[in-house]
């Protein structure tokens, strides 16, 4: 009895997980207004900003996180990068606890 309790708990976890994921962006690949579309670089830039930018648009409409004009994958890959060099990802991960012997 337990054991299907269990398996129905994370059935329903995952289908509410799926239920949340965001679906396909059709303006991959498209220009915006200025006729740019954001690629690598420009993804990195934005995973750097990522914290100051989504305060701002917490206030204000007209800035958005993510730029929906992108190319695709190596935009997605410029943010992921950007996000987690520059606000400790890996580092903090690697942060060593200090293992100081003290002696009485």
């Amino acid at each position: 009895m337990k054991k299907t309790m269990v398996l129905v708990a994370l059935v329903s976890f995952a289908a509410v997980l799926g239920g949340c994921a965001p679906g396909a962006n059709s303006l991959v690949g498209s220009a915006n207004p200025e006729g740019a579309v954001a690629g690598f670089w420009l993804g990195l830039w934005h995973g750097i900003i990522c914290p100051v930018t989504f305060v701002i648009s917490l206030f204000s409409s007209s800035v958005g996180v993510y730029e929906v004009h992108n190319n695709g994958g190596w935009y997605n890959f410029g943010f992921i990068v950007g996000i987690t060099s520059f606000h400790g990802g890996g580092h903090a991960a690697r942060r060593r606890r200090s293992t100081r012997v003290v002696i009485k």
